[in-house]
């Protein structure tokens, strides 16, 4: 450390908190350590009865911890991000938009390994609102070595994804299909479309059109094509997903030259959900359980098909890991361990 005139002070860096008190108004720190002395800071350091102060004997090739949260806020941030000033070190990282969070794991963690650097963020494919917070970044001495930021750049550089990125959902267009004998035949109340309608709304999408099918192949082939004809974006159909012979709806989509991505997930709830493509429009499948269930398989996947993600078997797949719900009396998701 190195004792210096106040009034030659501007540009140092303090080494400890500096408290304030003025009787009956304030008593605490006024100035942080780590605070970076400007030429407003003079008077009010002087008025606090302090002419000389201890400060950061800089060193060249150290930066202060505020310039490399910085630039690695800046590093790790692609679209959909805002950040937030330094506050003690840190920089946090917000949303710009309503959106999904998009992490790369892999270099979260090659980051991490660096000495020195900290980048904390929120699990891959989050759900998150406009201002949400959603990293956080710092290092962990006042003053580090500028080559672990350089370091740390040239990672960043290796990947060809932003490190964190948070993507909008696209505003499809969305065709319903309710199959099932009895809901066809008006035997029972329709109520899976209700919860369907508004889950797609919810996500800021349109109905395009919602038909009804018997469980009958054909039946369930012709509202699909008539769907993609007007132009849907995205199709689902509910119910018909068992291997009850009677259930049709895998085979329907099958059949009628969809490329199948997967029938059954590693998810419950929510195992017999299939998806498939035909050319760019997602169909997907949709068990029973999405109409009783507040959170399946199908919150998962369809909000990542929704930022225009073209999702593999393997996708599907990685889902297992944190794919269990703990069907909580209060539903909280996001803020759980489902989908993480």
């Amino acid at each position: 450390m190195e004792k210096i005139k106040v009034r030659d002070s501007v540009g140092a860096i303090l080494i400890h908190d500096m408290t304030q008190i003025i009787p009956g108004v304030i008593k605490g720190p006024r100035f942080r350590k780590g605070h970076v002395i400007s030429e407003e800071d003079i008077p009010v350091l002087l008025s606090m009865g302090k002419e000389h102060i201890y400060v950061w004997d800089q060193k060249p090739g150290l930066i202060h911890e505020n310039e490399a949260a910085e630039r690695l806020a800046h590093a790790v941030s692609g679209s959909g991000l805002i950040l937030d000033e330094p506050k003690e070190g840190k920089i946090t990282l917000m949303a710009a938009h309503d959106g999904l969070l998009y992490s790369s794991v892999d270099g979260i963690l090659a980051l991490n390994t660096l000495e020195g650097v900290i980048l904390s963020t929120l699990h891959n494919h989050y759900p998150v609102k406009k201002g949400a917070k959603v990293a956080g970044t710092r290092v962990v001495p006042l003053m580090i070595d500028e080559k672990v930021i350089l370091e740390a750049e040239e990672i960043v550089q290796t990947f060809t994804t932003p490190i964190l990125e948070v993507k909008p959902l696209k505003h499809a267009k969305v065709g319903i299909t309710i199959t099932g004998s009895e809901v066809f035949h008006g035997r029972i109340q329709d109520k899976f479309g209700p919860v369907l309608r508004s889950k797609v709304e919810n996500w800021g999408s349109t109905v395009l059109e919602q038909t009804y099918a018997s469980d009958d192949v054909s039946l369930i082939q012709g509202s699909i094509r008539d769907q993609l004809a007007k132009g849907a974006e995205m199709i689902l159909v509910s119910g018909g997903m068992s291997v009850d012979p009677d259930d049709v709806t895998p085979t329907a989509i099958k059949e009628m030259g969809a490329e199948l991505i997967t029938y059954g997930a590693p998810v419950l709830p929510g195992a017999m959900f299939l998806l498939a493509y035909m050319g760019d429009v997602p169909i997907m499948g949709l068990p029973g359980c999405v109409m009783y269930s507040k959170t399946t398989a199908f919150d998962l996947v369809a909000p990542r098909l929704l930022t225009g993600e073209r999702l593999t078997r393997h996708d599907i797949v990685k889902l297992g890991s944190g794919g269990l719900c703990l069907d909580c009396p209060v539903c909280t998701y996001p803020h759980c361990s489902f989908g993480k």
